[in-house]
Parts: structure tokens; sequence; C-alpha cells
């Protein structure tokens, strides 16, 4: 109906990023459109229209850049997690992340919402060091459908910092409530409400939760094989037995982490086979597998976490002051990244601190699923000397190669230990380096739990 009552030049036209004269022409219509109508989402012509979450800076020449607050009509959203969309404000062509976006005007483009986001990790958000009383957020109830919960925090005598959770639910005709005597028709009202009044709440509602930018899943539109050319490895992170870490950066624009492996470490072939399983898995608490360079030497391509390995930060960084149950948070999100490995039936194999990465803000990834089962170094498949984890290992994977989630059970087990130990090495008296130290690492785990370190509550051993 737009386009008959205002006519077919209405419609958006595809416009060169060179062309900026005819963009701002025929984006002005659209602008104007934009302005006079506000539904909940902004059709024109079937279109509809998507305003950004965060700024985005363009990593190849067919990426926009934008702004927070900018708009686009999405053209293609049908290619996975880049759109190929129009910016309203520029009128230029190109990709977007698709996770950077959502509808204009929807409750997914408010500032304090934040979607699906448990209660420990909102907990974890709230009480971040520079927030003050009265920081506040709304995300889906975890136990009602179609509920909302507000979460806000507090300070009192008795418990200090704390985090208060209040449900919102939704009435029949559509609106909103926390206590019955204050109905509204949308959250964007309730939120308004309250942060004006106390009514009920043990706070008013000052500042929106800081956020923090999401990565992008992947590097850019069809960026998964990439030439080793567009990788520059800037600060040597570490180095093992079978390659190096780096700190480094792709086509110029993004720090990555690259993990170099020895040429013969394992078959090209089967590696690239492995990947397209890894890149798949995707969970906040796992290590996203970003590209691949698939010929030897191979070359992985991950985020880049910037607090290191884990057991790199319990000894050596910030984590040598973390009190316990700061700890207990970080086992938490490991077992979270763990347990849904487990619902993909997938296998880490090598589960350890060094082998998880610690982000700010307290933040643990897990990374290295899968690769232990393509290593073809003899000493490793063997499953004894220096090179394999012997004390990571569960019995039965160390004596007959069962791994299965339940050896990977016991590798957190071993695991829980370096975190409250601050990343002392299991079985200290035992020093891995040969078959005889071998089996006695063997018979201890198999006949002797590991004795509670000092310290720790029995309750947490």
């Amino acid at each position: 109906e737009f386009e008959i009552c205002c006519g077919n030049n209405l419609r958006p036209q595809r416009v060169s990023k060179n062309n900026k004269q005819d963009a701002s022409q025929l984006s002005s219509p659209v602008v104007f459109l934009e302005h006079i109508l506000k539904p909940q989402y902004l059709f024109l012509g079937g279109v509809t229209f998507f305003v950004a979450l965060y700024d985005y800076e363009a990593r190849t020449s067919d990426d926009l850049s934008f702004r927070k607050g900018d708009r686009f009509q999405i053209i293609n959203n049908t290619e996975g997690d880049w759109w190929e969309a129009r910016s309203i404000n520029t009128g230029e062509n190109g990709y977007i992340p698709s996770n950077y976006v959502a509808p204009a005007d929807s409750i997914q483009s408010e500032e304090w919402y934040f979607g699906k986001l448990s209660r420990k990790a909102t907990e974890r958000l709230l009480l971040l060091p520079g927030n003050e009383r009265g920081t506040f957020l709304i995300r889906e109830s975890e136990t009602t459908k179609g509920a909302y919960s507000l979460s806000l925090r507090d300070w009192d005598e008795s418990k200090g910092d704390n985090v208060k959770h209040y449900k919102i639910r939704k009435l029949d005709n559509g609106g909103y409530y926390i206590t019955t005597r204050a109905q509204f028709v949308s959250l964007q009202m309730l939120v308004k409400h309250y942060t004006e009044h106390v009514d009920g709440l043990c706070y008013k509602l000052i500042t929106v939760c800081p956020t923090v930018k999401p990565q992008t899943q992947g590097l850019a539109k069809d960026a998964w094989e990439i030439p080793r050319e567009s990788l520059r490895l800037d600060v040597k992170l570490g180095q093992g037995c079978f390659g190096e870490v780096w700190m480094g950066t792709w086509n110029g624009t993004t720090k990555v982490a690259i993990k170099t492996l020895k040429p013969g470490t394992m078959s090209p072939e089967a590696f690239l086979e492995e990947a397209q399983i890894m890149k798949k898995l995707r969970h906040d608490k796992l290590v996203p597998l970003y590209a691949v360079v698939s010929e030897e030497p191979i070359y992985i391509v991950t985020e880049f976490m910037g607090k290191g390995s884990l057991l790199d930060f319990l000894k050596e960084g910030d984590g040598k002051h973390l009190k316990l149950p700061q700890l207990v948070d970080m086992a938490s999100q490991i077992a979270d990244g763990m347990a849904f490995i487990e619902r993909m039936n997938y296998i880490h194999r090598d589960l350890r601190a060094a082998n998880i990465l610690v982000a700010d803000n307290l933040v643990c990834k897990i990374a290295d699923f899968g690769l232990a089962r393509l290593i073809e170094d003899n000493e490793y498949t063997a499953r004894q000397g220096a090179k394999f984890p012997i004390k990571w290992t569960a019995p039965e994977a160390a004596l007959y190669g069962r791994f299965t989630i339940k050896s990977d059970v016991w590798s957190f087990g071993i695991l829980l230990t370096e975190l409250v130990t601050k990343g002392r090495v299991p079985y200290p008296g035992e020093q891995n380096t040969d078959a005889r130290t071998h089996q006695r690492c063997l018979i201890r785990m198999c006949c002797f739990r590991i004795p509670p370190p000092s310290r720790l509550p029995a309750l947490i051993f």
C-alpha cells in the first residue's frame, strides 16, 4: 500500500558504497516513513527494519561499518550468520553480523534487555566492580515460559552487595506487571515507571547494566578456509609439544588467537573434517573456532582471550588472589560448557586448566575440544611419556583408550583440584617422564583418592 500511495520509486535500490550522492537521495523517503510510522516492526513493502545494538568496524571490503543505533533494511538473511543489508543512514550495501542487530522498536533492541541469560550469569554481571546500586537488566525467565525477570543490584548491611530478582508476569491482554496493583501495556512502560518510583522494589532502577560486545560468528562472510597470508603473527603466547600459540591479526583488522601445529601432528584431511564439526559447536562457554589454514603447517584461528590459560592465570596472574566463591563460579562455567558438549554427543578428551581460557570479568571458555583424537604422535597415541596428560586422564582411557563423556567427568574432577590449589600439578609426587612413573600414576589413580587440599572446606571437597 505504501508503494501504491507514494510511487514505486520508494522501493529501496541497491546502492554501491562509492555512489554516496544517489544513496542519500534514495534513503530520504524511507527515513521520512520511519519518523511518521512507529509500529513494533516497521514494514515497507514487506521489509522489516533493524537497528544496530553495537558499533562495528568493517573487516573486509564487503562488510559495512556502523554505529550503535544505525538502521538497516535486510536484503538477504538466508545465508547464515552474516546478513546482506542496506544502511538507512548511509545508503551503502554490505554484510553485517546478525547478532549485532535486532528488529527496530522491539524488546530485543532495548539496552536493558539481555535475552536468555542465566540467574548466575546475571549476578556475575551486575556485581562487577563499577556497577552501582540500582544497576538493572531484564532477561527471559528461566522457570516460566513467556515471562521475564527484572534483576536489580542492591545493598544492605547484612548481605552487602547483592542482586534481587523480580518476576515480570504477562497479562492475558498482553500487558505486564510485577505486582497486580501496577500494570503496564509494555515492558518499556514498566521500566519507565520503576525508574521514577520504587513502588515495592528494593531500589529504583538507576542505570542499565553495561553489556559486553558479543563475538561475531566467524570472522566475516565466507571466511572459513583462509589464506596463510591473511594472518600476521604478532606476539608469541606459548609453546607446547605440538606447536605454538600466538596473538595475531587477521586481514589487518581483527585481533585473533592463532594455534600453529607442527607438520605431521595430524592429518590435514582428518583435521578439516573434525573442524567442520567443531565450528558448529556454539556455546558461550566454548572458545569459538573462527577459521583454519588447512595446509601444513595447520593454523587454527579462534577468539583471542586476553587473560590466557586458566593454569597461567591461577599461578601467575590475578587468579592467585581469587577467593573460593569466585573459583566455584569458574568451575560452574566450565561445567556449563562441558554439559553442552555432552548434550551434543561430543567428547573433549583433554580437559584440564591449560585448555581453559580466561577473558575479562573472570569469564571462562573451553578450548581445544576434540583435537586430542587427531594427534598422530607415537608417544602420545601410546598413552605414555611426557606428552600424554596421564594425570588428567581416566584409568580406562589411559589403559585402553576408552574415551567417553565419563572420562571427561574424571578430568573435570582433576581440573577442580587445579582450581582450588591455584594451579598445583595433581599427584605432585609423580613426574610423568617414563613408563614406570606412568604405571605408578595409574596405580595411584585407580586405588587412592587425591587427599583434600589444605584449607579447603570438607563440603567443597
